[in-house]
């Protein structure tokens, strides 16, 4: 028998956070619905068909939450937290794009508000609960007595990556529902419920419209060489933000028959530098701010797999830890390590280790 507890549910207004919501709710959990506002309209964004995180469609997300949450008959409150995402998010992702790295704003925004200033200040406006649900595609699993995130039954939809920093004691009031269900399936469940959510399409990009151009109104990027390299000047480009390394298209520029892709961005002197395909691969990379979930479990170092990517299999590698920092050195070369991406570090049963921010890849 199911014993009854508490749960407030994060709640975007997509068909995950839903059904989420509805199984908790069939188990025979008091629910109520969770939902952190981000938007303060301050940008000149354009909404696109397809929703993003950020940007004007929240406000019709929001409408969603809310009939959600009167058909299955629990309560919702939105807690405002724009002024949060502007400086821990926004602010972020600007400076790394000018540092010349590919930040992952998903990583930072799981860690900073939606498990962090999203239950602070949802308890501090009165509402008590047990445990804090999403919608996310992850497990959590204890090993040795502590608590591990664990990939998703469904590889395809797994989110484990996004959420690598949440720490032990955290996931001791954490759930994820749909850690064990296929997209296909989390689908088919919101149709028998009658949501309307159903076939709702995914929203992917940060930025409404996949467009970053508005984020940078106020500090537009300065155009700049893009160069092979030897150095030799090949074109320009429009501002670092708008590359990321292992890019090919929109550059803009030909050398002989084989393609170019974005081999390295220089900050220090506004170029980008590009190459053959051959010259993206690296056999090792450097991290920082480097975490693990249980240190005193591993030797030093020791064997992983390494996902330095949403979208990139796990890969075996030898892992060694000191301090904050890593080396990681994959059994065979890896193909567009970016600076300020996550490197996330499991085992063989799809435990999450931990992980940290790519600094350097080493060839």
């Amino acid at each position: 028998m199911t014993v009854s507890r508490r749960f407030a549910v994060g709640l975007s207004g997509g068909v995950d956070s839903a059904v989420a919501a509805a199984l908790l709710l069939k188990e025979g959990h008091e629910v109520v619905g969770l939902t952190m506002k981000i938007w303060s309209g301050a940008l000149k964004v354009q909404e696109s068909v397809r929703h993003a995180c950020y940007g004007p469609g929240e406000e019709e997300d929001i409408a969603a939450c809310e009939r959600l949450c009167a058909k299955l008959g629990i309560p919702y409150r939105v807690i405002d937290l724009a002024a949060e995402y502007e400086s821990r998010v926004v602010d972020y992702f600007r400076a790394e794009y000018l540092r010349g790295r590919t930040p992952n704003p998903c990583v930072v925004c799981n860690r900073e508000l939606k498990f962090g200033f999203l239950l602070e200040r949802a308890r501090r406006a009165g509402l008590d609960f047990d445990y804090f649900a999403t919608g996310h595609y992850a497990r959590i699993e204890e090993r040795g007595g502590v608590r591990h995130l664990r990939a998703a039954l469904d590889p395809a939809k797994d989110q484990s990556y996004f959420l690598y920093r949440l720490p032990s004691k955290l996931l001791e009031s954490v759930r994820f529902p749909l850690g064990s269900l296929t997209k296909d399936e989390v689908r088919s469940t919101a149709r028998a419920l009658g949501l309307e959510l159903a076939d709702k399409p995914e929203s992917q990009d940060f930025v409404a419209g996949g467009d970053y151009a508005p984020l940078f109104a106020d500090s537009a990027p300065s155009p700049g060489d893009i160069v092979d390299a030897s150095g030799r000047v090949l074109g320009r480009h429009r501002g670092l933000p708008y590359y990321t390394i292992g890019q090919r298209r929109g550059l803009g520029i030909s050398l002989g028959a084989d393609p170019l892709y974005v081999l390295r961005i220089d900050a220090e002197n506004n170029r980008i530098v590009v190459g053959p395909g051959t010259g993206l691969f690296a056999e090792a990379l450097r991290a920082s701010d480097f975490f693990l979930q249980n240190p005193a479990g591993l030797p030093a170092p020791f064997r992983a797999l390494a996902k330095i990517r949403q979208n990139h299999r796990p890969v075996p590698c030898l892992a060694e830890v000191s301090g904050e920092g890593a080396r990681i050195e994959f059994d065979l070369p890896q193909r567009a390590v970016a600076p300020g991406q996550s490197v996330v570090l499991y085992d063989e049963e799809g435990l999450v280790l931990g992980g940290g921010i790519i600094e350097k890849a080493l060839p």
